[in-house]
């Protein structure tokens, strides 16, 4: 039996001394990088359209870019936090991070841009594997379930920094223009460094036991990278479908099963995924959940600022209620049972997308700001638990390639996100578009609703 059981952050002198404030402010610094990068580009996604002439089915490319190398990044940081050290690891990501920032802010084409999202894409999916890789050595040093506090508090720096992105992002474009929100990456990362070094154990020894370069398993992180970016050209002009995209990714994909059942050390372990049953539909629940989620944080900023004439502060600011209510909620949720919490998430997920149903440019502003909570208090939810349900049921020596592995499936379901914008967008958001996207969403999250509400090992398994 797989149990979830969360530690109460306050349980025990030992859990405190060992997960103390310094150890949980460090991991937590670098790993909201990943959340404010993919926030704070929301509100400006306008303003670099008009700079470079392209429209939104151009300018998502910066948030696919992200999504791509960070589906891609996530485990084979994990891999690399595992082998190395999740110290050494933490520091080098957060190092690229800095540069991606600053290549963005001399970014001179919309290309340039791409390029720099991928740059930090990259650097940021080192923080969160690695964290989870220090969680679980420091845990192992305790007698007890999943360390909760400290999930709680990652669930929440998350949180917090996907409250602050979009306003940040408003407030940013206001002071200096949409450039100023890739330069706060190089700040930011520089604080998180410092932490790191300051508070983070050191690593041990480097395990040599074998090759590096075979561990990481290259023909399959090639494999997995092309099959990844054919889906993506195609998802992003659905308008228009190039099949033969499609079909190259099924391709790739059924290259990349062959080789990795035959690898010794497999970039993604497809027999432990086989194996291992409540953490593949772990995976796929909450990629289904954030496909959904992140069409929202993009969908509906894009059409507050096109749709209703809003500007991007404007916008980011509505933004703001969804991720403070999270914040709260995900406190709440990481005390409580897993099953019920995701079957409330689920349900409040479906609310959210049969409330865009009903909106258009003429709506009050109070019932914007209701949208905005419910989709809120689903986050908050839905996060924290898949998070704990992932910790549990991955094998403790694979922690930092599996919480990587949860990140890609996050991606997976955000760069399909991307694609669904852009064909209900089309060049502009409008009401009807937002229709359009809110009722396949609306279907999406009930189907979510019924499986999860009758998933027996979630319900009987999982505490």
């Amino acid at each position: 039996m797989i149990s979830t059981e969360v530690v109460p952050p306050s349980g025990g002198a030992e859990q405190r001394r060992v997960f103390g404030g310094r150890f949980v402010t460090a991991v937590s610094l670098g790993s909201v990088l990943n959340p404010i990068n993919s926030s704070v580009i929301a509100v400006a996604l306008v303003a670099i359209g008009e700079a470079f002439g392209a429209g939104a089915d151009r300018t998502t490319w910066l948030v696919s870019a992200l999504y791509l190398a960070t589906a891609v990044g996530q485990p084979t940081m994990g891999r690399l936090a595992d082998r190395l050290g999740p110290r050494r690891v933490y520091l080098a990501g957060t190092a690229l991070v800095g540069a991606g920032g600053l290549l963005g802010c001399l970014g001179w084409s919309l290309p340039a841009l791409v390029v720099a999202r991928v740059v930090i894409g990259l650097g940021t999916s080192a923080a969160y594997p690695a964290a989870m890789a220090m969680v679980r050595r420091r845990a192992e040093r305790l007698d007890g379930g999943t360390p909760g506090g400290v999930l709680s508090a990652l669930a929440i720096a998350g949180q917090v920094s996907m409250a602050v992105g979009p306003p940040l992002g408003g407030l940013l474009i206001a002071a200096g223009g949409w450039r100023m929100t890739f330069l706060v990456n190089v700040p930011l990362a520089a604080a998180g460094m410092a932490a790191a070094l300051a508070w983070l154990p050191k690593d041990g020894p480097r395990d040599t036991g074998a090759s590096l370069w075979r561990a990481l398993d290259p023909a399959g992180v090639l494999l997995f990278t092309a099959a990844l970016t054919a889906l993506l050209v195609f998802l992003m002009d659905l308008g228009d479908p190039r099949w033969w995209l499609l079909g190259t990714s099924l391709a790739l994909l059924a290259a990349l099963t062959a080789w990795e059942l035959r690898a010794r050390a497999p970039f993604i372990d497809l027999r432990m995924l086989a194996h291992n049953r409540a953490l593949t539909t772990t995976y796929v629940r909450y990629g289904v959940t954030m496909l959904v989620t992140y069409c929202f944080v993009y969908g509906w900023t894009l059409w507050l600022e096109q749709g209703t004439g809003r500007s991007a502060s404007a916008a980011g600011l509505l933004m703001l209620p969804s991720f403070v209510v999270a914040t709260a909620v995900s406190a709440f949720a990481a005390r409580r049972r897993v099953w019920p919490s995701l079957v409330a998430g689920a349900a409040a997920l479906s609310l959210g997308c049969g409330g865009l149903l009903l909106l258009d440019h003429r709506t009050p502003l109070w019932a914007l700001l209701l949208v905005s909570v419910v989709f809120g208090v689903q986050n908050g939810l839905n996060i924290v638990t898949n998070q704990a349900a992932m910790y549990a049921q991955a094998p403790a020596e694979q922690t930092g390639a599996a919480a990587g592995l949860l990140r890609t499936f996050m991606y997976l379901g955000a760069i399909t996100s991307a694609g669904m914008i852009g064909l209900a967008y089309g060049r502009r958001a409008t009401d009807t578009g937002l229709h359009h996207l809110a009722a396949v969403l609306t279907v999406v999250a009930l189907a979510l609703l019924a499986v999860t509400a009758v998933d027996r090992t979630l319900a009987k398994n999982v505490k």
